[in-house]
């Protein structure tokens, strides 16, 4: 027989849990937030109650808008203007040099526009950059105006830079500037002209013309090169001062020294090559025809002056 037992189970009770009770009490920080910055109050600035002028009285001599400018509440135009000087620098007593200087640079722009062949061939034959180099001087030596022009270009370059040097050491003759720019112009032309002449009557009773020609020739074309290199630096000469001026006379001296070196050797190639001689000799014409000239005639010229 099989017993069966129902067994109602009962809910046991646990002795061992302890309810939880919360102890510590929680409180809000942020609750009261209290701001220590102090409290600033703004002011306006920027605008401004305009002015209670009660007395005022129309000028009739005046314009009105001159009179409501002059009585503004925010801008002073009624007071003094202040004056600020500039740093702009002014050369006085330079004008009519600055003029030349324009004129010589027209007057350059001119030729190099009007006989660009001959400028073109002037420097290709200068650098030897071309092997057709007497064809290129038969050229040259056809087309006398451009060759006359640069000449009295020439003339006027270096005579301007002369005269710059004179009175730049203190060498001058005389005090007026243009009347010695005159001279030295005079000079240069009586130097080589008298140059040309002897050459072309040395040529002539020595029955070496070939050769005279070429030395005119070498000559000449280094001086055209000569007017066209000081150009700018008359600009700068003319108007610069200081350590800049000392600057550009140096360039000016090292690149005409230059050229002067670039012409005798040049010469003494092109008569090499008709005329057998001693480069002891060519230096003592060089010695007694191109520099004891020139010391001669600014002898010449402090004597004749002072």
């Amino acid at each position: 027989m099989i017993l069966i037992e129902f067994v109602s189970a009962q809910a046991e009770t646990d002795s061992t849990k302890v309810p939880l009770i919360d102890y510590l009490p929680i409180t809000d920080t942020n609750i009261a937030h209290h701001d220590s910055l102090p409290v600033v109050s703004l002011t306006d600035t920027v605008s401004k109650r305009p002015r209670q002028d009660t007395g005022w009285q129309i000028n009739p001599s005046l314009p009105l808008s001159t009179q409501l400018l002059q009585r503004h509440p925010y801008f002073s135009f009624g007071t003094k203007s202040v004056v600020t000087h500039s740093g702009l620098r002014e050369f006085k007593g330079k004008e009519l040099i600055f003029y030349v200087l324009i004129v010589l640079l027209l007057l350059f722009a001119f030729l190099k526009q009007a006989f660009s062949k001959y400028f073109n061939d002037l420097f290709r034959l200068f650098f030897r950059t071309t092997l057709k180099q007497r064809q290129i001087k038969e050229q040259l030596i056809q087309t006398p105006l451009p060759s006359l022009l640069f000449n009295v270009f020439f003339i006027i370059s270096a005579g301007l830079y002369i005269d710059i040097l004179f009175y730049h050491f203190d060498f001058a003759p005389i005090d007026n500037f243009w009347l010695l720019f005159l001279y030295c112009c005079i000079g240069l032309s009586a130097i080589y002209m008298v140059k040309f002449v002897g050459l072309k009557i040395t040529g002539w009773l020595l029955n070496m013309k070939e050769a005279a020609d070429a030395y005119i020739f070498v000559v000449f074309i280094i001086n055209k090169v000569i007017g066209i290199f000081l150009l700018p630096f008359l600009v700068l000469l003319s108007f610069m001062e200081g350590t800049a001026y000392s600057v550009a006379l140096v360039l000016s001296w090292c690149g005409v020294g230059v050229l002067f070196i670039y012409r005798f050797l040049l010469t003494y190639a092109s008569v090499r090559k008709l005329v057998r001689f001693n480069p002891f000799h060519f230096f003592l014409y060089l010695c007694a025809f191109e520099i004891a000239p020139l010391l001669l005639i600014y002898k010449a010229l402090l004597f004749f002056f002072r």
